[in-house]
């Protein structure tokens, strides 16, 4: 079995498409209506080929109950893979991005969390 989408539930999908690619630097690669809503997914601009962040919104009133459970926990949603987390973090929070959580080590990583305006703490990561 390999990785091939990762699911990221949001309030809004414009929103979302909007934030991950001007802000986190994704392009956005596939896009098909699908009634109200779209599926939409975003990949890594240094891996096209790479693993697909699917766009998924939020209309399932369980799902919506635990994105803001898992929001107001602090506890992030996923997991980002960074090179340098300390440079992606100085980077974002020049483009205004909020992070709840600055860069720390923990154990072997170095994360840091950032609230991606959808509902959703992400937290970004290096192994050291």
């Amino acid at each position: 079995m390999k990785v091939r989408l990762v699911s990221v539930l949001v309030k809004d999908q414009e929103q979302a498409l909007r934030f991950y690619t001007e802000k986190l630097g994704f392009v956005r690669k596939t896009e098909i209506p699908m009634g109200d809503h779209r599926w939409l997914t975003v990949v890594s601009a240094d891996e096209p080929d790479g693993v697909e962040v699917v766009l998924e919104p939020l209309g399932f009133p369980p799902a919506v109950a635990w994105q803001e459970s898992l929001y107001k926990a602090g506890i992030p949603l996923t997991a980002f893979f960074a090179d340098d987390v300390d440079a992606e973090y100085e980077r974002l929070r020049s483009a205004g991005v909020v992070f709840p959580i600055a860069p720390t080590v923990m154990g072997t990583a170095k994360i840091a969390v950032f609230d991606d305006t959808c509902g959703n703490n992400i937290q970004i990561f290096q192994v050291m």
